[in-house]
């Protein structure tokens, strides 16, 4: 039996429990959650710093909840760290058929998985991160064989050791939260725990590409006002100067935060601020640097 489909014996007169009750346990349970990302934070470095060092994308596969995970985590990379269309992709099993049996059958599709892992075209510069609860969905399966032909570099994010995708990718991280409060629906605990873990890898990579200036969200797109608000507050504090210099940059800059800030640290123009990033790639390095010859006096 898999281990995600486990049962707590613990908890087998749950219905007949008040519904306080109910809920300390649901949320009882979240402390495996916690000791199995303590317990994985090294393997998840490793993929981070193996990641950082490919300069291609970074290609979600997933099904079900663990899919949908995946997608949720895709989906922000963009607005918080301005990553360009197409950088990072989520191919979730059956993501084009209505929801219903036909969506949540597409899982069990190992050739789709690979067709629609090749259909990308992948690389070696690319990373293919597989998540799955028990580490043996064939259309996650399907998909990290397709990306170990093309010589991508392979991650699995699962909840159960020892499981097929774990043993296939270049990279296993194992949440290993046990069995769920009710029994097999891996939404609760090993989503959660997925979900955290996914966290801390786009984060952490988007850290290690210099997204980020310090802890302030430097790459960040400015599409509304409450975002520019929010921009201005992080000039203010990565910058040390008033809210009115902090407008005054962003404006001059177009709205890009970043050489928004590197006008404000180095005291210099958009134009060589924005040859300092081309060049540097990151906030910090590019205010250190020299200016750029082209904007050189």
């Amino acid at each position: 039996m898999r281990l995600t489909e486990g049962h707590d014996a613990a908890l087998a007169d749950l219905d007949l429990r008040p519904t306080v009750e109910v809920v300390r346990a649901l949320n009882d349970a979240h402390v495996a959650v916690l000791e199995a990302l303590a317990a994985a934070e090294e393997d998840l470095a490793a993929l981070v710093d193996a990641a950082a060092a490919r300069a291609g994308r970074v290609i979600y596969v997933g099904a079900g909840s663990a899919g949908a995970m995946a997608a949720a985590d895709a989906a922000e990379w963009g607005p918080t760290f301005s990553v360009p269309d197409g950088a990072v992709v989520a191919l979730v099993a059956g993501a084009e058929l209505p929801e219903g049996p036909l969506r949540e059958g597409a899982e069990d599709d190992a050739p789709a998985g690979a067709g629609e892992l090749r259909a990308l075209a992948p690389g070696a510069d690319d990373v293919v991160v597989a998540v799955s609860a028990s580490g043996s969905t064939p259309y996650a399966l399907g998909a990290l064989d397709a990306a170990r032909e093309a010589r991508a570099l392979t991650a699995a994010i699962v909840c159960a050791p020892g499981s097929p995708l774990a043993e296939l990718a270049d990279h296993a991280i194992v949440l290993a939260v046990g069995p769920e409060v009710i029994a097999g629906s891996t939404r609760l605990k090993a989503g959660t725990a997925q979900k955290l873990a996914l966290n801390a890898f786009s984060t952490a990579l988007m850290v290690r590409r210099g997204r980020t200036y310090g802890n302030l969200m430097s790459g960040m797109r400015v599409a509304n006002a409450k975002l520019r608000e929010r921009a201005v507050r992080v000039c203010c504090l990565g910058a040390g100067c008033d809210e009115g210099a902090a407008r005054a940059a962003l404006a001059a800059a177009g709205d890009d935060l970043e050489v928004a800030l590197v006008m404000l640290l180095a005291a210099t123009d958009p134009a060589d601020a924005r040859a300092r990033l081309l060049a540097a790639g990151s906030v910090r390095a590019a205010a250190a640097a020299a200016p750029a010859p082209e904007a050189a006096p």
